[in-house]
């Protein structure tokens, strides 16, 4: 079943990137999509029927409003810091604590943790992230996991688990 979502997934994506509908155009797109989904199909999210309950694409949009929100006010912060005269940073790498159970979820959120100014996942280890971070505010692991995973962790367990 993963296979054929993984196919229209997929050759949908291919007819809205090139936006074409010429029969040679959607030849060559079937083929394509049949021969990643052949190869790379084992790696697709597991189960594939998950994928279409329309109640994740709401949690999707929503997530996506809340990750540009939250780059916009680390975007800021940045640049309070790097034009400051006193240059207020205090860098560290924290250790997060994820309450995620699919590597998928935990990828997006690492790399959503990355996507942020001012914070970039350094290594996942088992149900923890390695962050650096500009501005270590805190040293209690349940705050500045709670500041940096806890704004996009909620969305993504909606989405993906």
């Amino acid at each position: 079943m993963k296979y054929i979502i993984g196919f229209i997934i997929l050759f949908g994506f291919w007819l809205l990137f090139t936006f074409n509908l010429n029969a040679s155009n959607i030849i060559v797109g079937a083929i394509a999509s049949i021969i990643t989904t052949l190869f790379f199909g084992k790696h697709f999210v597991n189960p594939g029927w998950k994928i279409i309950h329309p109640h994740r694409y709401m949690w999707l949009l929503l997530y996506l409003v809340v990750f540009a929100w939250e780059c916009i006010k680390a975007n800021f912060d940045v640049a309070y810091r790097v034009l400051h005269p006193a240059m207020p940073i205090k860098p560290g790498i924290v250790k997060v604590k994820l309450n995620l159970k699919t590597d998928i979820a935990r990828s997006i959120l690492a790399n959503s943790i990355t996507m942020t100014p001012g914070t970039i996942t350094v290594d996942l280890v088992g149900d923890f992230l390695y962050v650096h971070w500009i501005y270590i505010s805190s040293f209690d692991p349940e705050i500045y996991s709670r500041k940096i995973a806890g704004r996009f962790e909620y969305f993504i367990r909606k989405i993906f688990e």
